[in-house]
């Protein structure tokens, strides 16, 4: 299943629409954002548990959204 808007914005919350986007057009599923948003908040917490690194959709939402992160608009 492919991302829609409503998607995006229920698992990240208010995001810019160009970032939602950016989200959508990787072909991602809803579980794959889900994924990449808890590498996000909680990579330490899944590196001790001994999981591997992200990977394919979820590594390429990682890093778009940690590239939104640490880029902010004013």
């Amino acid at each position: 299943m492919t991302l829609t808007a409503a998607d995006v914005t229920t698992i990240l919350g208010p995001i810019d629409e160009v970032l939602i986007a950016e989200i959508m057009s990787t072909g991602a599923t809803p579980e794959d954002l889900a994924q990449a948003w808890i590498w996000l908040n909680g990579d330490e917490v899944l590196i001790n548990e001994g999981r591997p690194l992200p990977s394919g959709k979820v590594a390429e939402l990682v890093d778009l959204l940690s590239a939104d992160i640490d880029d902010p608009e004013p």
